[in-house]
């Protein structure tokens, strides 16, 4: 058998390419309006993984001239504390884009997430997540998308991935990932096939895809025998792991994320099983990957929320 060794698709470099040609038209746009783009930030308690988000957010935003602010919450906030935070951004001249970091405290309540979303003003919406977004993603007309998928795109079409006409499968169906990803494929005449939990024979389904993108929240779900040889692989998953029997299942001795393991205590890995690496054409690493171009647009997506509200185009 004839191993093969998948082309490395770098995300992180790719990120840093677009915040590059961002520069300059957030510089244009500070000197046309006297104040640069303005990002809100709303973090509401202290999740550990959304304040290392949040804080890579801050310092992107930073580094690439745009405004950005934290309003922050105690856990113990109510859901009208935090919607009163959304609308004063909603209300804010000097922020054209509202991100409200995921997920919220449980206490909030099993809809507190889609209640809050959807009093984000859908002109501010960066992440993409307001039924009026949404809606215009269905109808093939959107303004602004989802950072994660928007990623995925970014990263296909950069690398040169044929995707019209390819057979595209999505591993999980979540509005945040699964969905808006499978309706930008779909747009771009990719033939779709979204799976989830009750799919049947997922692994052979998924082995006929050309494109097979994994956001199913499971650490090494996608084993090699998903994978199609010379499919390209999107990894998609971000899973902590602290137990050192995974990280010694899935790594060989002498694996420098064993040696990272051993040093951090914990490892980030993705959803695909790293054997993949040896059948798949192309593919995402995890971290590196998807991960920082999700940071990238979300910064493209502040800036064109503010063009946009100066232009008066919405």
């Amino acid at each position: 058998m004839v191993i093969m060794a998948a082309r490395f698709l770098d995300g992180a470099a790719l990120a840093r390419q677009i915040k590059l040609e961002l520069r300059d038209r957030i510089a244009a746009f500070t000197a046309a309006q006297g104040r640069p783009p303005g990002l809100g930030i709303v973090l509401v308690g202290d999740d550990a993984s959304s304040e290392i988000y949040v804080r890579n957010k801050l310092k992107s935003a930073g580094e690439s001239g745009v405004r950005a602010d934290l309003h922050r919450l105690p856990d113990t906030a109510s859901l009208d504390e935090v919607l009163a935070a959304v609308q004063s951004l909603n209300a804010s001249p000097d922020h054209d884009g509202i991100l409200v970091q995921s997920p919220l405290p449980a206490a909030l309540g099993r809809t507190a997430e889609q209640v809050v979303f959807d009093a984000v003003d859908p002109a501010k919406d960066v992440d993409g997540f307001h039924p009026e977004n949404v809606g215009r993603l269905v109808q093939k007309r959107p303004h602004l998308v989802a950072c994660t998928p928007l990623g995925v795109m970014e990263l296909l079409e950069r690398s040169g991935i044929a995707i019209d006409g390819a057979h595209a499968v999505v591993i999980g169906r979540s509005d945040i990932v699964g969905k808006p990803v499978s309706l930008l494929l779909m747009h771009r005449n990719a033939t779709v096939t979204v799976c989830h939990s009750r799919t049947r024979g997922l692994a052979a389904l998924c082995a006929t895809a050309d494109i097979l993108v994994a956001a199913v929240g499971r650490t090494a779900f996608v084993t090699p025998d998903f994978v199609k040889p010379g499919a390209t692989v999107i990894d998609v998953g971000i899973n902590r792991v602290a137990e050192a029997a995974t990280v010694e299942r899935l790594y060989a001795a002498g694996s420098p994320r064993r040696e990272e393991f051993a040093r951090r205590g914990s490892l980030v890995v993705g959803d695909v099983h790293p054997g993949v690496w040896e059948v798949a054409g192309a593919m995402t690493p995890v971290p590196g990957g998807i991960g920082p171009l999700t940071i990238a647009l979300l910064l493209s997506n502040t800036l064109k929320a503010a063009e946009a509200r100066c232009s008066g185009s919405r």
